[in-house]
């Protein structure tokens, strides 16, 4: 060998320098990079699916909380209205055993109560509204809460899927992943859409 640094490759040494300097990857190359770059996509849209799932959870319960909560305020009117439906009855049962001098101060309560009675009728029935307003929209959350779930779940087994995939070097597999991959996404366009 000379000073001059004259130097002998060997095979690998050739295909490593090939390999580093080639602008045409190899086939397993090629799927690698395929797989990789579809499972980081993936992985992102799963994460935001994810992220969706648990906000429409919280607002479900946050809209359920709130129609619990009315309807507890509808019970009161309600109860605020048999107490008033009984005081009314007890001036009725006055009026037919009072003397004549008190009949129109029986008649005034009791045209009073009415009066409440009705005010207190329509407060309720308005809460009894508004209870079924909230529940429906926890219904729906929960229904949407549902879809980004089930996108978040096929989009995971698009992940599995790539791993094996990307293990095995499977064509077939592959497909699978985009395929699943594909389910995955248009399940979450559902659940964007509130479908």
């Amino acid at each position: 060998m000379s000073e001059e640094g004259f130097e002998v490759h060997g095979p690998h040494d050739h295909a490593v320098e090939h390999a580093s300097t080639s602008h045409h990857p190899s086939a397993g190359q090629s799927m690698t990079a395929q797989i990789a770059m579809f499972t980081a996509i993936i992985a992102t849209f799963g994460a935001i699916f994810g992220y969706m799932a648990g906000a429409t959870q919280a607002d479900a319960g946050l809209f359920k909380n709130n129609a619990a909560l009315i309807k507890t305020e509808a019970a009161n009117q309600w109860n605020f209205y048999q107490a008033k439906s009984s005081k009314q009855n007890l001036w009725e049962l006055a009026l037919d055993v009072a003397p004549s001098k008190r009949i129109e101060f029986y008649t005034t309560e009791i045209a009073r109560y009415k009066s409440e009675k009705a005010e207190i009728k329509k407060a309720a029935e308005k809460l009894e509204a508004e209870v079924k307003e909230w529940e429906e929209r926890s219904d729906h959350e929960m229904h949407n809460h549902h879809r980004w779930a089930q996108a978040t779940t096929v989009l995971q087994v698009c992940v599995a899927l790539a791993a094996i995939a990307l293990l095995t070097r499977k064509n077939w597999l592959k497909k699978c992943m985009y395929a699943v991959g594909g389910g995955g996404l248009v399940i979450g366009l559902l659940a964007y859409l509130q479908i």
